[in-house]
């Protein structure tokens, strides 16, 4: 609808996938249009990563589940897309049609990037209690361990030493720069895997 606004008339646009498929229409019709151009102000657009923290934005402080295009105007003000602030303002959420692998997909970014899941790559050497002492550091500063994987053939290793990947649970972006630095302090070597 932007692209017919612009060009004064229906444009067929070519495919594109998107979260938000519900309203993910290739042309404007043409009686939609002229309807549009008489009684809208203004269109604005979002982006996949705003809508989907849209999604989970609406899961995790109103417990609503919007699929994407029922989140795109929650995406639109939260971003602030649209000169609406400081007026009151109601915004229709509609649609809970959201395939569960996609919503998993969306809930697992949205807690790396608000730093509730990380993971790290740990060197460390390849002795009989070696895990057991870099799990303790973790358990010593409340990390939940979610996933490992134990890998003495990649990464660089030197014979005799390994890498783990661990991904973990934390409480935030300073939960993660306390274990970071516990793991430097207990003579780590270590990095962030995004």
């Amino acid at each position: 609808m932007k692209v017919a606004i612009a060009e004064g008339h229906p444009v067929t646009l070519s495919p594109a996938a998107t979260i938000a498929d519900g309203i993910a229409v290739r042309r404007a019709g043409e009686k939609t249009l002229p309807l549009v151009q008489k009684y809208v102000d203004d269109i604005v657009t979002v982006d996949e990563e705003e809508i989907a923290n849209a999604i989970l934005l609406l899961l995790e402080r109103e417990k609503t589940l919007a699929e994407g295009a029922g989140a795109a105007a929650i995406a639109a003000l939260i971003n602030r897309k649209t000169p609406l602030s400081g007026k009151k303002v109601a915004v229709l959420v509609c649609g809970g049609n959201i395939d569960v692998s996609l919503l998993s997909r969306i809930m697992e970014r949205g807690l790396v990037k608000d730093g509730r899941l990380v993971r790290l790559r740990v060197h460390l050497p390849d002795y009989p209690g070696a895990l057991h002492r870099l799990t303790g550091i973790l358990a010593q500063h409340r990390a939940n361990i979610v996933e490992t994987s134990y890998d003495r053939a990649y990464y660089g290793v030197n014979l005799g030493d390994t890498a783990i990947d661990i991904t973990m649970e934390t409480r935030g972006p300073d939960h993660i720069a306390e274990l970071l630095s516990a793991l430097s302090a207990s003579g780590y070597t270590h990095e962030r895997i995004l």
